[in-house]
């Protein structure tokens, strides 16, 4: 039985209820810096890690908090780790804190990790908290990193481009291209082209989740006619 509700977390944060394909939340740093795969993914994992650590941090404390100044504290908790991982990548990602710039501190407002944290973490264990934490940034990050790639891929015809600002000068042959005569889509880089891709990546999860329901109905249907009457 637990495993199947861990299960359900787990399901619930990548893809059931992704905070950026499903609730729309964290809209303003997901459409902002996912002009390239790398932007993405730095971004991603600086919200996963404070997602995770603030439900840790809120279930903890959630039993000693009034409910009168819950949110207040809950959003300090928040600022504290988005101030250590904004310092900390300054420190060992300069390169990537500079083209994230404004958007490391912004953290602090994404909806999708205050209301993680007043709506599940508040409520349940450190260990469900922990997983929900990770499920929901992962899913975050799955889409941001999908929407810089498909629009780094249309609009300059490269991937994973500038990977040494988070991986080092080893990693700049990671960088794939389609070739010096492709000519690109400029508006794919543009805000337009956020707001148009993620529409796309929206209406994919749609039409995935709709065949699979369908799938469903119709296997419960068979499974049905074959069982004795």
């Amino acid at each position: 039985m637990a495993e199947s509700s861990y299960s359900r977390l787990i399901k619930d944060g990548l893809w059931s209820n992704n905070q950026a394909l499903v609730a729309l939340l964290g809209l303003c740093p997901l459409l902002a810096v996912t002009n390239t795969a790398i932007n993405g993914l730095g971004l991603g994992l600086a919200t996963l890690l404070v997602l995770t650590l603030s439900n840790m941090t809120v279930s903890l404390i959630r039993n000693l908090v009034r409910p009168e100044v819950r949110l207040p504290v809950f959003v300090l908790v928040i600022a504290s780790f988005v101030t250590a991982v904004e310092l900390s990548m300054n420190a060992w990602f300069y390169e990537l804190y500079k083209v994230l710039g404004i958007f490391i501190p912004l953290i602090v407002t994404n909806c999708a990790i205050i209301g993680r944290a007043e709506a599940f973490a508040s409520k349940n264990n450190l260990l469900r908290s922990t997983i929900d934490g990770l499920a929901m940034g992962a899913g975050f990050t799955f889409a941001l990193v999908a929407l810089g790639a498909m629009r780094e891929i249309i609009g300059m015809g490269t991937l994973f481009s500038q990977a040494h600002l988070m991986f080092g000068d080893g990693a700049q042959n990671l960088t794939l291209t389609l070739g010096d005569d492709f000519q690109g889509m400029l508006l794919a880089i543009l805000p337009p082209g956020a707001f148009i891709g993620l529409g796309l990546m929206i209406a994919l999860k749609n039409v995935i989740d709709d065949r699979l329901g369908k799938r469903k109905v119709k296997e419960a249907v068979v499974t049905g006619e074959a069982q004795p009457t």
